[in-house]
């Protein structure tokens, strides 16, 4: 069943009452604060009067407006990581901007910010000095290398911390040129380093009484982190790791095959396993093998065991091969791509498909929110917002009447 978006008043989550003030862009931060908002918190974005965030214009692709026929576009990457948030404008660069958002971090709870190192604490804005405003606050800022080190002012992009920490030597084919994962994996992993920090920092504050604190967290930290087994086994061995496409360094067979019409993954990851994959395709034959009896020997062999498995699984049909092997109980799938995803049954059965009504892109398909607590489950409550559209109503609750709101309009601060 597809989920759809929630009313705002409704239950938020277990952050239910948590202020969240979002002054990051682009990708690792609104992936962040997103998980905050989907957990209910109550995220206020700001963004630069005029253009927003950069990625309101990373299109095509993008949702097209359906209301009257002609409304306005959403770039679909915007919309990845932006619902569940309240966007007002502020002109960061005036002081009365700068004002602004002192004055929204005093009840705050989070401030998030992915600026260059040094930029906010240059406008007065760092964590010592809203920490005046508001000594309960979590500060939390994102960055390509973090605060500190001989790289700490360089800037950084996805494609650079996969490459400098150490992803791009393990991914792609043996022998031929690395290649990036998919999706900007160094982002999002920070994203939910950051995430999981908020989340300690607030638990924190609240078991121990204590005060806010400041939180950092980096791009390249991150990858170096998600290392985890390779980084272990180049410590291990001394050697490091090569890249392998989809093979594993220490299970075979655990890795893709071409069929007929498409590609299989298996996953012989246990002496019971591989017998049952012999079995499966009626090669018992490979299991009197010397040279692939144990994982250790089949390791020691993988050319030979995966020259002997691509002539054979080349001639089956995928689901022809996915039911013998199902039938013997051996892991293994087809390699799908986003319209296989979005039409599997496990994503509808856990939601993981949600709909968002939006005032000029008609409706917008996203992906749903992957973690399901039993008693404050997550929601998708608002539609990632126009630009500016909850700026009279933020300011409204900071007190300021309506011809002040315009006064600020037509100061261009907001």
């Amino acid at each position: 069943m597809v989920g759809e978006a929630r009313d705002p008043d409704d239950s938020a989550g277990p952050l239910d009452g948590v202020t969240v003030v979002d002054a990051s862009q682009v990708l690792v931060g609104p992936f962040c604060t997103m998980q905050l908002g989907d957990l209910g918190a109550d995220v206020i974005k700001i963004e630069r009067p005029g253009t927003g965030d950069q990625t309101r214009g990373w299109y095509p692709p993008q949702f097209e407006g359906e209301m009257d026929g002609d409304g306005d576009a959403v770039s679909a990457y915007y919309a990845s990581v932006n619902r569940n948030k309240r966007s007002i404008t502020l002109n960061l660069k005036t002081d009365e901007g700068r004002d602004l958002l002192r004055e929204l971090v005093r009840d705050a709870d989070v401030f998030v910010e992915n600026f260059r190192v040094g930029t906010l604490e240059e406008w007065g804005l760092g964590y010592e000095d809203l920490r005046e405003e508001n000594d309960d606050l979590i500060y939390c800022s994102l960055s390509g290398y973090g605060e500190w080190g001989p790289y700490a002012e360089k800037p950084a992009y996805d494609l650079i911390m996969q490459a400098e920490g150490g992803l791009m030597s393990i991914t792609g084919e043996e022998g031929r040129e690395p290649v990036r994962v998919g999706v900007a994996i160094a982002d999002i992993g920070a994203g939910m380093y950051a995430t999981q920090a908020i989340l300690a920092a607030l638990f924190h504050r609240e078991l121990q009484d204590a005060g806010g604190q400041k939180i950092d967290v980096s791009l390249f930290d991150g990858q170096v982190a998600w290392m985890s087994y390779m980084a272990t086994n180049y410590f291990a061995s001394g050697e490091p790791p090569e890249r392998m496409g989809s093979k594993h360094p220490t299970i075979a067979p655990y890795q893709a095959f071409p069929t007929q019409n498409s590609y299989v993954v298996v996953a012989a990851a246990s002496e019971k396993l591989w017998e049952n994959f012999c079995r499966a395709l009626e090669r018992e034959d490979l299991l009197e093998d010397d040279r692939f009896r144990t994982n250790a020997d089949r390791v020691e062999h993988r050319s030979d065991l995966e020259a002997e498995l691509r002539s054979e699984l080349v001639e089956y049909q995928i689901d022809d091969l996915l039911d013998r092997l199902e039938e013997y109980d051996v892991p293994a799938r087809k390699v799908h791509d986003m319209e296989d995803v979005f039409e599997h049954p496990q994503v509808e059965a856990r939601g993981m498909h949600s709909r968002i009504d939006h005032p000029t892109a008609g409706t917008i398909d996203v992906p749903g929110s992957p973690m399901h607590l039993s008693q404050t489950p997550t929601t998708i409550r608002r539609h990632p917002p126009t630009l500016g559209e909850h700026s009279a109503d933020v300011l409204a609750e900071l007190g300021y009447s309506d011809r002040e709101i315009e006064k600020l309009k037509d100061a261009d601060v907001i």
